[in-house]
């Protein structure tokens, strides 16, 4: 009798028990969170870009990245002491500049899928640029178009708020246009400054 009773007694507590879970809804699992997008392209920073890197020699260019290919365009008006030109296995918007046999930069020229190291390309907002590189950012007029236009300059390395000469300092520079997105890149050098070409 009395092992009926514990027995009674179990089989009430296990349907309690069940009736209780039936009851209480069960819980909508966390939805996962989509995968973070990940690119193959390299991104241009302030050193280089991919198997680009600033200091190389013409030669070493050439062979990371192939020959000159429009060989028919001027690339500056003394190329024995600065080229600007479009390696044939480079991304169609990327220009590099030799000077005195030396790789001083590295410009984006058109919207492409290279980016910077903090995700800004060609044709992105500029509003956001100053604040993702820091206090170390300066922005200044347009030397041609009217504001928004104008440069946003970020050194890495060396640099400062006048005209740097120092051939060690690296850095970036984006090209604001009047609609206020980005429309030039360069990387590198004391030669992201200039504003023509090898000027």
């Amino acid at each position: 009798m009395i092992r009926r009773l514990l027995l009674s007694s179990a089989v009430l507590a296990l349907a309690a028990c069940g009736a209780e879970n039936a009851a209480a809804p069960e819980a909508a699992p966390e939805p996962t969170p989509p995968p973070v997008a990940s690119s193959t392209t390299p991104q241009l920073t302030a050193e280089g870009w991919g198997p680009l890197r600033i200091g190389m020699t013409r030669a070493e260019v050439v062979a990371a990245l192939g020959e000159d290919a429009n060989p028919e365009a001027v690339g500056g008006p003394d190329p024995a002491s600065c080229d600007e030109f479009r390696p044939e296995r480079a991304p169609e918007a990327m220009l590099v500049m030799i000077e005195r046999d030396r790789l001083t930069r590295i410009s984006l020229i058109r919207p492409s899928d290279v980016t910077t190291d903090r995700g800004y390309g060609v044709g992105d907002p500029g509003d956001g640029i100053a604040a993702a590189y820091g206090a170390g950012a300066v922005r200044e007029p347009h030397k041609y178009e009217p504001a928004p236009a104008g440069y946003i300059t970020a050194w890495s390395r060396g640099g400062g708020t006048g005209y740097v000469e120092d051939p060690d300092a690296r850095g970036l520079v984006f090209e604001v246009g009047q609609d206020g997105a980005v429309k030039a890149i360069r990387a590198g050098g004391p030669s992201i400054q200039y504003v023509e070409g090898c000027a």
